[in-house]
């Protein structure tokens, strides 16, 4: 059986997912909204979440967003709100980056930094689910080599102007399959799950 590589993010209606959970998460280029997602509470987001993380046995991190979750999962692992934590402090953690001399003090975390087509096909052959959460930079690749099989994106309403967008101008081009129909909670927060097909965009002019 072949793993899935499911990438997760939180975004706005014009698709910055720069720095979505803190202040500090990521001021990077002079980004001043890091921390946009507090501002805007959703009833259901964390219902939606927890039932996306319930079959990933891995996460692929990129070097930043892994910092964030190590400093703060650790340490959040106790009662029925520490299901996550839980679940991040037990299955593998991969990290993608360069630097061979990295410290990952969280347990159970790997470094990946060679060839990133082959080391997915690796996670694929490990794992069923490999979640990657965030993770910007990391997700540009994967989208630029078609590395990934389930896009899910939370899109909050809100409008940006600025920040790391979860599409660059390196994304293959493609038709993505939408996996189920839209949800929306009370908050205008919806949830959209995309599967990546090998169909190549179709170009084309509208006669009568």
């Amino acid at each position: 059986m072949t793993g899935r590589i499911v990438i997760d993010l939180f975004t706005t209606l014009d698709g910055v997912a720069q720095g979505p959970g803190g202040v500090d998460e990521d001021t990077s280029g002079g980004f001043r909204f890091s921390g946009w997602q507090a501002g805007h509470p959703s009833s259901g987001m964390g219902e939606t979440v927890s039932k996306g993380m319930q079959q990933l046995d891995a996460l692929l991190l990129g070097r930043r967003t892994y910092d964030i979750f190590a400093g703060y999962w650790p340490h959040h692992t106790e009662g029925p709100s520490g299901e996550i934590g839980r679940l991040f402090d037990r299955v593998p953690k991969y990290v993608a980056s360069r630097d061979a001399d990295i410290t990952l003090d969280w347990q159970n975390s790997h470094r990946v930094g060679g060839d990133l087509a082959v080391e997915i096909a690796e996670l694929r052959a490990r794992h069923r689910e490999v979640h990657v959460i965030g993770s910007v930079d990391l997700v540009h690749s994967l989208l630029a080599e078609g590395l990934f099989d389930e896009l899910t994106l939370w899109v909050y309403p809100i409008l940006l102007g600025t920040g790391k967008k979860v599409f660059d101008d390196g994304a293959m081009p493609s038709v993505l399959q939408l996996l189920e129909p839209p949800v929306a909670d009370d908050s205008g927060v919806m949830l959209l799950r995309y599967g990546r097909t090998d169909r190549q965009p179709e170009v084309g002019t509208f006669e009568d």
